[in-house]
Parts: C-alpha cells; sequence; structure tokens
C-alpha cells in the first residue's frame, strides 16, 4: 500500500482560508491584526524567514511590523525593543527571529515578551500552559504538528510517539502535547543510547534534531507516521525521506510538510491574539 504523503500546503490552506473571514470582521470594527518580526543581524536564513512571515501576512490582510536590528544590539537594548512592542495596543504579537547572536541572552529575551502577545509559544510560562494543557499559544511547529495528525484524521491516542529533538520550542513541546492527547511518549536526544533501536519501536516518528538526513530508513519500523520538522540546506529534512517512504504509511515531505502549517499556525495565533485584545476592549 502506498504510504500517505502528509501535505502541509493542503492543511495550511485550509487554515488559512479559516483566517479571511476573521480578519475582516476585525478589520470591520477598526482592528488591523499586526504582527512584529524582530530580527537582530544579518543572518540569511533569517531574513528569508522573516520575510516570508511578512509576506504571508499581507495576503491575509494582516499587518506586519518588522524591527531590524545590527547583530552588535546588546540584551539591554533588545528587552527595550521588546518592552516598546509590548506596551504598542497596534502590535498583537511579537516573534523574535532565532538564532539571535551569540552575545545576547536569547531566554532573558524570549521571557521579556508579553504572554498574551507570544504568538510563537518561546517563554517559559507558555511552554509550561502548553504542558498542563492550559489555554494559550503553544510553540508554532509542535502545534503544526498536531494540526497535520489530526487534519489526516491520524490517531494519537494508545500510540508510541518517539521525538528526536529536546528543544525548548519544538521538542519539549511536542512531547508535551502527544503526551496531552494520550500518546505514550519517549523522547530522545544527542545523549541517548541505541536511538536507532528506540525508533524502530515508534508508530509515530518526529524528527526534530536539526540534522539532515538523520533518520534512516532501516529505523523505521512498517507502517510508522513520520513527521519531519527538520530544514536544512538544500531544502533536506532531518528524514532520509527515500529511504523511509518505504516503510512508513504516511510521511511529511520536506519542503511542504510542516513548515508551511507552521507559518500558517502563527498567522492563526496572530489573529486569535487580536480577538482576544478586541474583547478585552468592547
Amino acid at each position: 500500500m502506498e504510504p500517505i504523503i502528509l501535505d502541509g500546503t493542503v492543511v495550511a490552506k485550509q487554515i488559512k482560508d479559516g483566517l479571511k473571514g476573521r480578519v475582516e470582521n476585525l478589520r470591520a470594527k477598526g482592528i488591523t491584526p499586526c504582527l512584529a518580526t524582530i530580527l537582530v543581524g544579518g543572518d540569511p536564513a533569517s531574513e528569508t524567514y522573516v520575510r516570508m512571515k511578512g509576506n504571508a501576512c499581507s495576503r491575509l490582510g494582516i499587518s506586519s511590523k518588522r524591527v531590524h536590528l545590527p547583530k552588535e544590539t546588546t540584551t539591554i537594548a533588545l528587552l527595550d525593543e521588546i518592552n516598546k512592542l509590548n506596551e504598542d495596543p497596534q502590535i498583537h504579537g511579537i516573534l523574535l527571529q532565532h538564532p539571535v547572536p551569540g552575545d545576547i541572552d536569547e531566554r532573558a529575551a524570549f521571557e521579556a515578551i508579553d504572554l498574551e502577545k507570544d504568538v510563537d509559544g518561546v517563554t517559559s510560562a507558555t511552554f509550561g500552559r502548553t504542558a498542563l494543557g492550559l489555554s494559550g499559544f503553544p510553540s508554532c511547529t509542535p502545534k503544526a504538528i498536531m494540526t497535520i495528525l489530526d487534519y489526516y484524521n491520524i490517531t494519537i491516542e494508545g500510540q508510541n510517539a518517539v521525538v528526536i529533538g529536546r528543544s525548548p520550542i519544538l521538542g519539549k513541546p511536542v512531547s508535551a502535547l502527544l503526551l496531552n492527547r494520550d500518546a505514550t511518549i519517549t523522547t530522545c536526544h544527542s545523549k541517548t543510547k541505541d536511538i536507532d533501536k528506540i525508533v524502530q519501536n515508534a508508530d509515530i516518528v518526529v524528527a526534530a534534531v536539526g540534522k539532515p538526513k538523520f533518520v534512516q530508513g532501516s529505523w523505521i519500523k512498517q507502517g510508522a507516521i513520520i513527521l519531519d520538522a527538520g530544514y536544512n540546506e538544500g531544502n533536506i529534512g532531518d528524514v532520509d525521506y527515500d529511504a523511509c517512504l518505504t516503510q512508513a504509511s504516511a510521511i511529511t515531505p520536506v519542503p511542504g510538510g510542516v513548515g508551511p502549517v507552521t507559518i500558517a499556525t502563527l498567522l492563526s495565533h496572530t489573529v486569535e491574539a487580536a480577538e482576544r485584545s478586541a474583547g478585552k476592549n468592547e
């Protein structure tokens, strides 16, 4: 049986189509949802990501404010810029493009973002709410992974899920989201022994390790579901796609898998933040 290709562009389109009317309703009230993106330095990949997010906003009628700071920016100066955005009622979401230059305390910068504007799900408070299953804005890529699973009616309850990666904005929160949906979770990382044998027991594999073609076809049991959250130079994911395709029952491609849904999730969170703000002011 041919594997199902989990097409993220289809999922993203459904999300964005559902946002159009909500954006129109807000604009009819004189409110334009606005996402502020902060870029520190001139990393070409980061500049591309910020531009893509800005273009995605404009296509939906969402405003975007770009704050571009030099790489010499200090932590204190960055915190000052974040606080200005926190205090601006016209800004509904704040995204700090990461990674930031090494001299900056990235965690301090994330923590400075107002919880109600943390549409990228990077604060520790948001992570805590995600882990406890409370309302808030989960990190966008983990939420995108869950959205893809739900769109394709993939069973999560009772499944053995292996997450490869433990970053605070991807591996850890997606493990929490899967656990909250009654999957049994194993989180692997750079110190995990015999990772190939652990993955061989997985019904669902989430690859979020940041290494091209890290997950091998021999690791995948027949019929497993693979979600590749990696994006490496040359449009290569963290999964050896061709080798794993023969084993999987469903798999996300790179590009065109998790990535488009991540951006659509960011837009959805921004619109929801604007709606919440509007509700408070009515």
